[in-house]
């Protein structure tokens, strides 16, 4: 989701000329050349005064002031302090906040949204990786690929091997998606490319939307899809949506496919449907994370494990960084922003 809202008019959200503008750059160090290589960093300079620092650096009162003092505009990543009242003090020349992720709700607080000061997030640089896995998912395991690989890997004859149940090709399976989020779209799309049959269950798909004409129920979904594909956001409403009864419902044989958020399934259900061969799976979100060496999903044969790396390739954080350096841009400039987020936008994106 994208917004046009320009930078307010006064107070907090009011842009400061660039040639004063001071900005303080927190991303992990792991990753902060891979979201500003060279060549963004050299134009994210040109826009103010970077100053870095580690996240994880910043968390004691004394060392975030120090950070943040004459700060104008945050850009962020994963592990910044959460700005509430405290921090917000500390900060009082804040007028921007740029989040170089995607998920907001660590970062901001009830103070922060009070304070009214524009926020944007770079989480639309991920959609095409993460839908990308999670097609790579969903054709692996139609073709049983997972299982081929397993049988050979772990010692079985080849005629054992050859003995999985027959594969499928994408385009004669239905696809179902949990989800019509900027992944789930993506995801739609590359589907919808190859040959397959889509429907798709989200309760805040407008009629206007091309893809209501996809739309159904949950259940029918579940029950007649042969491959569902969870895009979904981690929200107050769909925590558990996908529980015992659901996965009960799943057509036996069928994919289950989730590189959105492990809250929105009961994981325990799903494993006692996988582990009995009922269906398969494929996950890149994991209620325990990072997974446990010995953790029961490593042993399963009908499985394919990723470790939460769905978004983070080094083509989607390339993206990031030119979105981060171009809504400071906007901002700066007083052009209306397009990855403003209000509060009533994380509710609904998670």
């Amino acid at each position: 989701m994208s917004h046009t809202i320009g930078a307010a008019p006064t107070g907090r959200g009011r842009p400061g000329p660039p040639d004063r503008t001071r900005i303080l750059l927190s991303v992990p160090a792991a990753e902060a050349a891979a979201f500003f290589p060279p060549d963004t960093r050299r134009d994210l300079a040109e826009l103010g005064k970077v100053r870095a620092a580690e996240p994880g650096e910043l968390n004691t009162p004394d060392s975030f002031r120090a950070a943040v003092e004459g700060v104008q505009v945050i850009v962020t990543a994963w592990g910044f302090p959460r700005l509430d009242a405290g921090r917000l003090a500390a900060a009082p020349d804040l007028r921007f906040v740029m989040h170089a992720a995607s998920s907001l709700h660590a970062l901001v607080s009830d103070d922060f949204w009070a304070a009214g000061i524009p926020v944007s997030q770079a989480g639309a640089a991920m959609a095409p990786a993460v839908a990308e896995l999670s097609l790579s998912f969903t054709l692996s395991l139609l073709r049983r690929t997972h299982r081929f690989d397993h049988a050979l890997r772990s010692g079985s004859s080849w005629e054992t091997a050859r003995g999985a149940e027959r594969a499928r090709e994408i385009g004669g399976a239905r696809i179902g998606v949990v989800g019509a989020s900027r992944t789930g779209r993506r995801y739609i799309d590359a589907c919808r490319a190859l040959g397959a049959p889509v429907v798709v269950y989200d309760p805040y798909l407008a009629e206007s939307d091309p893809l209501a004409p996809l739309s159904v129920a949950l259940p029918h979904l579940l029950a007649t899809s042969d491959v569902v594909a969870v895009h979904a956001p981690d929200t107050q409403e769909t925590r558990g949506m996908i529980g015992a009864a659901e996965i009960a419902a799943i057509r036996d044989g069928a994919c289950f496919v989730n590189t959105a958020r492990p809250s929105i399934v009961d994981m325990d259900a799903l494993y006692a449907a996988v582990s009995t061969g009922r269906i398969d799976a494929a996950l890149d979100v994991f209620d325990r994370e990072p997974l446990p060496e010995g953790d029961r999903w490593r042993a399963l044969p009908n499985v394919l494990l990723t470790p939460h790396l769905a978004g983070a390739t080094a083509d989607s954080r390339r993206r990031a960084g030119r979105i981060v350096v171009e809504e400071v841009r906007r901002h700066l400039a007083g052009e209306p922003l397009e990855h403003a987020l209000t509060r009533e936008d994380l509710e609904r994106m998670g």
